[in-house]
């Protein structure tokens, strides 16, 4: 008979960000699966959940006493949490790196041998790799506080915040699967494009409707929020037992577009800068 290795079922997993959007399909599909969801979000999750802590990122005194009352052990954790580049850009690093990195960190001695991480990024951080040092020196900083004022000493480098803390998530993700997988253990990231979910509207409010309808392409829609779950619940299964430290994109053929020229980025650019 064939194991079903997407099953979930008796597993125990840990969600941060499990309100709305990614997040809250994640929830909702690893109930069906037959997980043991516990979900932490600044917001109640219309989820039916074994536990619900509320969680600001923010804070990771916080973040400790979260971990330490889910307690016990877990096969999988899930970072859907984030905030758009509405907020002041150093609460963007200090949600969607900062605080998913030490929430993260956290869990990492709680996981059971063949247990994951999986975290969502964004394919506004494909270009990481063209700045990898600059990444990888702020990544490094492991104090809150002096990676806060590395980010407000370099403004431009650090710009709204979203790209560049999907950028960390990205590098950071990479760095320490190297690490983990010795341990039995493993850590990806998605790289996802546009997606119908409530933060859109957010999105919107910074940039023009012709930045979603490019990185749109060659689709030409949004994904929605389960064609987002699902392989964030993919690489967290033992279906995926040999997948680590990938940032994988989910956006329907976007990334293999624009690094084939297919999808030509640079016009693109310059369609922007003329004001066309």
């Amino acid at each position: 008979m064939m194991t079903n290795l997407m099953s979930y079922a008796g597993k125990r997993v840990v969600i941060a960000g499990c309100y709305s959007g990614m997040g809250e399909a994640c929830a909702r599909i690893l109930t069906e699966l037959g997980a043991e969801v516990h979900g932490a979000d600044i917001r109640t999750s219309p989820v039916a959940l074994a536990s619900f802590t509320e969680l600001d990122l923010k804070d990771w005194t916080a973040i400790d006493q979260v971990v330490a009352t889910i307690g016990g052990e877990v096969d999988a954790v899930f970072n859907c949490a984030g905030l758009p580049q509405t907020y002041p850009a150093a609460d963007v690093v200090a949600v969607n790196f900062l605080g998913i990195r030490h929430w993260s960190e956290q869990w990492m001695p709680r996981m059971r041998p063949g247990a994951a991480i999986v975290s969502v990024s964004s394919n506004a951080a494909m270009g990481y790799m063209q700045r990898i040092g600059l990444i990888s020196e702020f990544v490094a900083i492991k104090d809150r506080a002096e990676a806060l004022d590395w980010v407000a000493a370099h403004p431009d480098d650090v710009a709204d915040g979203y790209g560049f803390s999907k950028e960390a998530l990205a590098v950071w993700t990479q760095q320490r699967g190297v690490d983990l997988i010795t341990q039995g253990k493993r850590i990806n990231c998605t790289f996802p494009s546009p997606t119908a979910t409530p933060m859109m509207s957010e999105f919107t409010k910074i940039a023009p409707q012709a930045v979603f309808d490019f990185f749109s392409k060659p689709i030409g829609r949004q994904a929605t929020s389960e064609e987002q779950a699902w392989p964030l619940i993919l690489l967290n299964s033992p279906a995926a037992s040999f997948i680590n430290g990938v940032c994988l994109p989910t956006d329907a053929g976007f990334t293999g577009g624009v690094l084939t020229g297919l999808v030509d980025m640079a016009a693109f650019r310059a369609s922007l800068a003329g004001g066309q």
